[in-house]
């Protein structure tokens, strides 16, 4: 098991070698002290709304209100973060959820608070740390190098636990004590820190020599680019599902402390602090673990662990008995979304990584928030313990998954290849020219049809994924020799950025599959406009457009 003193943490694949940058370092200590404040704040929510109802749909619904925005605004809060300086997207973000708990603050301090308006409030809050989230997980490969990416993606995730650790039995303390528009003021006065510490980050943004997406134009491009990509699509299904079944631990927790162990907030806090403990502990080991199985055997031992955890959980009554089973749980249950969370941000290159996380953050917190309110239901008609059983024997059952939805291997990150020049052309074309059809003429030898009609398919997706639409390849039955490829892009603009968005593994298989082509001639490429009346002149003195649109 590693330890914080271990030298090879500190190494250039140590787990601590991204605080060696300091834009990372600072703003990493900020979102310390800004997770430990959420965290805080999450205990005062739950307690406040246990206070005000016995229901525990109420309750649950607690975590819900905060994770849903996540699902909601995800993917366009992903599409802003590539399209927009993630640096000031952060900020207005922190705004947002500064807003949302100062006004909680200040309504249960005047004695108002009700439970929709804590539920609408914590809303609010969520939906600024939603529109954070793909901003802030997408810029970490901007703050430091290549080789540390994973163990700063580690890191981020140790942050928020080490506040899970303390967090929760200082929330429990705080609620105790001050009540819960103390720890409402606590959270908003510890968004501070990550505020300064962005403003001294001077971000240097590569600008672009073409123009910007439209939000629903990048929201699309976001869609597409996963929908062909199996190793995300897998991912993001695994989380999603991972997410359901495992969220009715930490939905209930309040529950548990109350119920099963008869204790009050600073219970309830002290079993949250045990699980972010855990948690710290699984953020350490995943390097080691991923050095030793491959993804899918730790996601199967993890998930295999967690239901045993919550099993424990479930018949325990006891508190020394119920926190060891958290620690345990928040290991593994901190790795598992870290591994899922690498695989996704590995796999996308830098111009979608924002909604390619943003992807990621909405099926997990999607699976946590529908989660949250089904276990709450169901925890209303057959108890606490029943429903966690439940849940234990689901979690069972979910290395089976591997079967159809295996983990993909990921090495590394998928980073763009060298600028291609644009194509010649003699037609003039504005960026809003199309649609455009394009053609590649493949001389292939008999005896390597297969294989090569085998690599087109993979080359099918990543032109999809980069904008093409209306793939196909045909074999001339006159010449079985000439394959053709054909696809549609909708714009000339739209086939620009899909020739500038490429990644070494997809240039790669770009040469595999020009390899296949022999005779003397290379392979013939064809740019033809579909609509070609938007570039001819009627008459002679009607003026060309077209250049000056350029």
């Amino acid at each position: 098991m590693t330890k914080l003193s271990d030298p090879q943490i500190f190494s250039v694949n140590g787990i601590a070698a991204p605080l060696c940058y300091p834009t990372f370092r600072r703003i990493w200590i900020a979102s310390l002290l800004s997770n430990l404040g959420i965290l805080v704040q999450g205990v005062g929510a739950a307690w406040a709304m246990t206070e005000m109802t016995s229901s525990a749909d109420k309750v649950a619904l607690v975590q819900t209100a905060l994770l849903l925005p996540v699902m909601l605004i995800a993917v366009p809060a992903g599409a802003i973060a590539d399209m927009y300086d993630r640096r000031i997207v952060m900020l207005v973000a922190l705004f947002i959820a500064l807003c949302g708990a100062t006004a909680l603050t200040a309504l249960d301090w005047s004695g108002l608070t009700t439970p929709d308006l804590l539920l609408v409030l914590s809303f609010v809050v969520g939906g600024g740390m939603a529109l954070m989230g793909p901003a802030w997980s997408s810029s970490v490969s901007e703050q430091v190098s290549p080789k540390t990416l994973p163990a700063a993606i580690a890191l981020n995730g140790i942050s928020y636990n080490i506040a899970r650790s303390f967090g929760p039995a200082v929330g429990g303390i705080v609620v105790a004590t001050a009540g819960a528009g103390a720890a409402f003021a606590i959270n908003a006065f510890l968004y501070l820190p990550l505020i300064v510490a962005l403003f001294l980050w001077n971000r240097i943004a590569e600008p672009s020599r073409l123009p910007r997406e439209h939000l629903s134009r990048a929201i699309v491009s976001g869609v597409r680019y996963i929908a062909n990509s199996p190793s995300i699509r897998i991912v993001v299904a695994r989380t999603m599902i991972t997410g359901f079944v495992g969220s009715a631990l930490q939905a209930l927790m309040p529950l548990v402390a109350r119920d099963l162990l008869d204790g009050g907030a600073q219970t309830y806090g002290i079993m949250l602090g045990a699980f972010g403990l855990g948690a710290v502990v699984g953020a350490l080991n995943i390097g080691e673990m991923r050095r030793r199985m491959s993804g899918e055997a730790a996601v199967r031992a993890c998930t295999l662990s967690m239901s045993g955890a919550i099993a424990a959980v479930a018949l325990s009554h006891n508190s020394v008995l119920t926190a060891a089973a958290l620690v345990l749980a928040g290991a593994v249950w901190t790795i598992v979304w870290t591994l899922f969370n690498i695989g996704v941000q590995l796999s996308a290159p830098r111009w979608v990584a924002g909604r390619s996380v943003a992807a990621w953050q909405a099926a997990f917190s999607g699976g946590l928030a529908v989660g949250s309110w089904g276990w709450g239901r169901l925890a209303d008609a057959v108890g606490v313990d029943v429903t966690l059983l439940i849940s234990a024997g689901l979690m069972l059952l979910l290395p089976l998954l591997g079967r159809w939805l295996r983990m993909p291997a990921i090495t590394e990150r998928g980073e763009g290849a060298e600028m291609l020049a644009d194509p010649k052309m003699r037609l003039p074309l504005t960026y809003r020219s199309g649609p455009l059809v394009v053609e590649l003429e493949y001389r292939v030898a008999l005896e390597n049809a297969r294989a090569f009609h085998n690599l087109m398919q993979d080359v099918q997706l990543y032109r999809q994924r980069n904008g093409a639409y209306g793939w196909s390849i045909a074999r001339d039955i006159a010449d079985p020799e000439l394959w053709t490829e054909r696809y549609h892009c909708p714009t000339w603009l739209d086939y620009l950025r899909q020739r500038n968005r490429w990644t070494q593994s997809e240039r790669a298989l770009d040469e595999k599959a020009m390899a296949f082509h022999i005779g003397p001639e290379p392979v013939r490429i064809r740019r033809m406009l579909v609509r070609p009346f938007g570039s001819v002149r009627w008459n002679d003195d009607v003026p060309d457009r077209a250049a000056s649109e350029l």
